[in-house]
């Protein structure tokens, strides 16, 4: 039997717990109540919903036909010129002209003309520029420039210029990319600039790098410490190998050419005269080049290259032309090569047909463009040459 003393207690108790249980639930049921959407919707600061206070607050959606400021969406965000986000952006953020985050944009940016922000994870899309201080992961696309001070992971579009410190992705500019370290592929209608490329560059006129495990392939110019595969018709490669040389072939053009490149590719370009002409013939040649088979003594090179004749008054000679060379070095520095050739020749005169072989079975086919004064011969050929190596 249980005395009344204690009896009491476990009342009071049992009327205690059920309190506590009770302002519990209620305080839940009032938090539930409370969670509304805060939404901003105004004119530009300070006209807006928020007022004063709007650089302080928190919106899930906020709506301005000219300016919005606020200190974090977590929402949407549109407005006709700009949106202002003090720290961070979770969701998509539209304006007419501009949007600046201080801190994080985690979603999309969609601008006119200007983004800026600190760091970003999601595409960001202006008509102008995108601009990051720290770290992006996600896609950049602008008009004419995306510039993040931080490591690019994803990919940049940009109408003139790409430039990150650390890229893990592509990059694709009208004119120019810049990065320090790639681990993908930069593609630009000019220049492409980088430290160390886990990759290859492809550019329309030069490609400069310190270290390539990829291919540089550019209209005109490489320049790199290392890179086994440059595609050029000039490669300056520290590690590679530059030579000029002198050669003769078939139809007695003479040329001096200077040819550079890394352990496997090189590229072509010289200049010369033909000495089977009467009149006063100058040669151009520009291609590129492969090496194979390559030991001590002897290797084979494998060429294409593209040569014209100039000072036929009022005429045209364009000759296309797959050789293989093989090559011995008698020394360090110097090499000998030699070997035939398979040509392709378009022209317009009757000097550039007088540079056929005197041979006719080395002629293969001859004939005539349909409309059109210029005539296409397929013949065997040959070039020899003496090339110094440095």
């Amino acid at each position: 039997m249980i005395p009344l003393y204690y009896k009491k207690q476990i009342r009071y108790v049992k009327n205690k717990a059920c309190l506590a249980l009770f302002l519990g639930l209620a305080f839940q049921a009032n938090a539930q109540e409370s969670k509304t959407v805060k939404v901003n919707f105004g004119l530009i600061y300070p006209l807006s919903t928020n007022g004063t206070r709007a650089p302080l607050d928190t919106n899930d959606l906020s709506i301005h036909l000219l300016a919005g400021v606020s200190s974090v969406e977590r929402g949407s965000a549109f407005a006709g010129l700009a949106n202002i986000v003090r720290n961070e952006a979770k969701g998509a953020l539209l304006a007419g002209f501009s949007n600046h985050v201080g801190k994080e944009a985690n979603g999309a940016l969609f601008a006119g003309f200007l983004n800026t922000y600190r760091s970003a994870k999601g595409p960001q899309f202006a008509g102008f520029a995108n601009l990051a201080q720290g770290e992006v992961r996600g896609a950049q696309f602008s008009g004419f420039l995306n510039a993040t001070g931080g490591d690019m992971n994803g990919v940049q579009f940009a109408g003139f210029a790409n430039i990150a410190r650390n890229l893990n992705g592509n990059q694709f500019a009208g004119f120019a990319n810049v990065a320090k370290r790639i681990s993908a592929s930069q593609f630009s209608g000019f220049i492409n600039v980088a430290k160390d490329v886990n990759g290859s560059q492809f550019a329309g006129f030069i490609n400069v790098a310190k270290k390539v495990k990829g291919a540089q392939i550019a209209g005109f110019i490489n320049i790199a410490e290392t890179s086994d595969c440059p595609i050029g018709i000039i490669n300056i490669i520290k590690n590679g190998e530059k030579s000029v040389a002198s050669t003769i072939d078939e139809s007695q053009t003479a040329m001096l050419t200077f040819r550079s490149g890394g352990k496997h590719l090189y590229g072509i370009i010289g200049a010369g005269y033909n000495f089977k002409n009467e009149d006063e013939v100058y040669a151009f040649e520009a291609g590129f080049g492969a090496h194979f088979f390559h030991s001590q003594y002897f290797r084979l090179n494998l060429e294409l290259t593209q040569t014209t004749l100039e000072s036929f008054k009022y005429g045209e000679y364009f000759k296309s032309t797959l050789r293989m060379l093989p090559a011995v070095k008698v020394a360090p520095w110097l090499e000998i090569f030699g070997g035939p050739s398979f040509n392709f020749v378009t022209t317009n005169t009757a000097e550039g047909l007088a540079l056929h072989p005197a041979n006719e079975k080395l002629v293969l086919h001859t004939w005539q463009s349909k409309g059109s004064d210029f005539r296409q011969s397929l013949h065997i050929g040959y070039q020899a040459g003496l090339q110094f190596v440095f």
